[in-house]
């Protein structure tokens, strides 16, 4: 449910940028249909800066790349055929992989699917505030909605380093991201600093152990 509540607040800051961007409308239809918080701000800041609509569903698609390493990690927790696994993983999204996963690269399915239920909806009726109220929530940096965004994604980092490997992990992850930073398309950084969790692999050992 917190989950859900800082959804809504991240949310309306993104209807605020968004809405003299793309339109009330159009920032309410992208957040239904694409559903990707950090994707969204990427492509409405390449719009914003007078990119092209190509080069802003370029740069979403690739801060979306993320994905792929998280889905490699909670596939197994998702059940049936491809088809009902694909829609299984519509669910994951950063929060909810955070909070289903037990550290050991297993995930409960149920709090897979079932914290990204608040979320969406926290997603959906935060954009339409942000859009819709625009003219009385126009000063975001004052109400500090433009700190949310980085802050939730901080408390969801700390919660996942519990131990000495998953500090190293996060720390060379995020050492990656900054060197590809000024050198990189926007989405390229955070994609290839998932490879800062490489460290985590451990060696599979025989349950029967040496013979």
């Amino acid at each position: 449910m917190s989950a859900g509540i800082a959804t809504v607040a991240i949310g309306v800051a993104f209807g605020l940028l968004a809405r003299p961007v793309i339109g009330t409308i159009g920032a309410i239809v992208m957040s239904i249909v694409v559903f990707a918080g950090s994707a969204q701000l990427t492509a409405v800041s390449v719009l914003a800066a007078g990119g092209s609509a190509e080069a802003a569903v370029l740069a979403g698609l690739l801060m979306n790349l993320r994905f792929l390493p998280m889905g490699v990690a909670a596939a197994s927790a998702f059940r049936g055929g491809p088809l009902r696994r694909a829609l299984e993983a519509q669910a994951l999204v950063d929060a909810s992989w955070a909070i289903a996963g037990d550290g050991t690269g297993r995930f409960d399915r149920g709090l897979l699917l079932g914290a990204s239920i608040p979320q969406a909806l926290g997603w959906w009726v935060g954009t339409a505030v942000g859009a819709l109220g625009g003219a009385w929530l126009a000063h975001a940096k004052a109400l500090g909605l433009d700190a949310i965004f980085p802050a939730f994604f901080l408390l969801l980092l700390i919660d996942q380093v519990k131990d000495r490997r998953a500090l190293i992990a996060a720390m060379l992850g995020a050492a990656i991201c900054l060197v590809l930073i000024p050198h990189a398309p926007a989405g390229i950084p955070v994609a290839a600093s998932a490879a800062g969790a490489l460290i985590g692999v451990r060696p599979r050992r025989d349950a029967e152990g040496p013979r």
